[in-house]
């Protein structure tokens, strides 16, 4: 049974720890925040956790195995990075970090200290994007075209992150879990329309090696809320659009097919296909739950999560090149290996 400590029992935090609850091999025993009227409902739903304003409590106590930080992305290194050397093993709501060099220092603290690191990033653990990733995988769809996502709505504003850093993770994450190949460089252009407040809505583009490209749109500035995917391939077009009840996934046989004109080598021809629409069957497990088992099992096991430190310092390191890109003006920036 591994015991469970959270940190932050505000928007996130509740759906953590509930989670935590219900999984069979955890058990969550004490519940931080510095919102008392917060602890004393934490409290009254799991009779017997303790509950503290003081993290450091919780990150020093000696019946917690493993520690769940879902707190302000300023405050995800000090706590993270006290929490390993305490010996406990860490999942750190995204992102990982608010910046690479932090990243870099909590995966050498955990490698040093045998721990397991890891990061929630809930899309990956879905039954949409597992879907996808097969179908990207055994090349169903062919070579990868682009990927084009729309993540929108209005609010929820942030007042320590920009809109890439709360929205655009999400797309960044699943990009990173499903494709074989790593963006190259990014381009971001982004405003923000409340004053002394950092952008509400950004544009990125990303740029691979091969003739892949990315598109992302994110906006807390929106009239209605959209979350919606499209990945074109050579073969098959996926369709990902989070807010259909059934759905989620759609793979349509649809394209265009490039053959030079047999009387003209100078010219190629552009055929259209268009056939059927596949809606394929997908794991309904809740996303947070898969992934809290996921979690507790790498405890036990020793295996490498899915979403490791790793995964998270790639998603800072793009993070990072579309601020400074969005800074200024959308100027090209390279990312590092």
């Amino acid at each position: 049974m591994i015991r469970v400590g959270v940190i932050g029992y505000g928007y996130w935090g509740p759906n953590l720890v509930r989670n935590f609850a219900l999984t069979r091999e955890s058990q969550v025993v004490a519940i931080s925040d510095l919102d008392q009227a917060r602890l004393a409902n934490a409290q009254q739903l799991y009779t017997g956790v303790k509950v503290t304003t003081d993290s450091h409590e919780l990150i020093t106590d000696t019946t917690v195995d493993a520690v769940v930080i879902a707190t302000p992305v300023s405050t995800h290194f000090d706590l993270a990075n006290q929490a390993l050397q305490e010996g406990k093993h860490v999942l750190v709501t995204k992102p990982l970090t608010s910046n690479s060099e932090q990243a870099h220092r909590l995966i050498e603290q955990s490698a040093g200290k045998n721990r397991v690191l890891m990061v929630d990033h809930t899309f990956i653990y879905t039954g949409a994007v597992k879907k996808i990733k097969e179908l990207v995988q055994n090349g169903k769809l062919g070579d990868i075209f682009y990927y084009d996502s729309v993540r929108i709505n209005l609010g929820l504003f942030q007042h320590d992150v920009n809109v890439i850093w709360d929205l655009a993770v999400h797309d960044l994450s699943i990009m990173d879990y499903i494709l074989s190949t790593q963006p190259r460089s990014v381009s971001a252009t982004g405003m923000s329309h409340v004053q002394d407040q950092p952008e509400n809505i950004a544009f990125l583009t990303l740029f691979f090696d091969n003739s892949l490209i990315a598109h992302l749109h994110v906006n807390w500035l929106a009239p209605v809320k959209i979350r919606r995917t499209l990945i074109s391939g050579s073969k098959n077009m996926v369709v990902y659009d989070d807010l259909e009840p059934s759905e989620k996934v759609k793979v349509y046989d649809r394209g265009i097919d490039v053959v030079a004109d047999q009387k003209s080598i100078y010219e190629m021809l552009v055929g259209y296909r268009s056939g059927d629409m596949l809606a394929p069957q997908l794991d309904r497990t809740e996303a947070l739950r898969a992934e809290v088992s996921h979690f507790i099992q790498c405890i036990e096991t020793g295996e490498t999560p899915l979403t490791d430190g790793e995964s998270g310092l790639r998603i800072v390191k793009i993070l990072e090149a579309a601020t400074q890109s969005m800074k200024n003006q959308g100027k090209l920036e390279t990312l590092a290996g």
